[in-house]
């Protein structure tokens, strides 16, 4: 679907870059083209001053997703979940970032989790990033203790693993 929707946009660089920008940040539209996050709304010259564009193109971005039927139901539903790994630390979480050698790899989060589970280890949270949208997709797992040096060896030997970041 992401393929999709990148595809819609590929006439207006500009454009691509913030409706990129929209689903890294799990922003959404509502009926009125407003931008929105879990239904707060948040000014188009915010977004545009983030990410170094005019709010015409934030405007005009929101305005097109509406208009295209295939994607619009997409947007107009999108939510954000919080994403535990700037607060690990002070809830005493531990974070690991498995990257992958292939995102497009099968199988590569049912290995790690696998890996985890084996060593009794109780995970609470889990995500990926999109490898359509992201420049070098991860896997983000928070665990409720620290990460025995093992269980650090046997993920780093996962065929799937390219680097982990701890």
């Amino acid at each position: 679907m992401w393929t999709q929707i990148l595809r819609e946009f590929a006439d207006s660089p500009s454009q691509t870059m913030v409706v990129k920008y929209f689903l890294e940040n799990g922003l959404g539209i509502n009926e009125k083209g407003r931008i929105v996050c879990n239904g707060i709304e948040i000014p188009a010259t915010h977004i545009a001053k983030k990410i170094g564009t005019d709010r015409r193109v934030i405007d005009a971005t929101a305005k097109r997703i509406l208009s295209l039927k295939e994607i619009r139901d997409i947007f107009l539903n999108l939510r954000v979940t919080p994403d535990l790994t700037q607060v690990a630390d002070a809830l005493g979480l531990a974070v690991i970032t498995i990257y992958p050698k292939d995102a497009a790899q099968k199988g590569i989060v049912g290995a790690a989790v696998k890996v985890i589970t084996d060593h009794n280890l109780s995970i609470r949270q889990i995500f990926v990033t999109d490898p359509v949208l992201s420049e070098d997709p991860k896997l983000v797992v928070i665990l409720e203790s620290n990460l025995p040096a093992t269980v650090y060896e046997e993920l780093r030997s996962l065929p799937q693993v390219r680097k982990i970041v701890i």
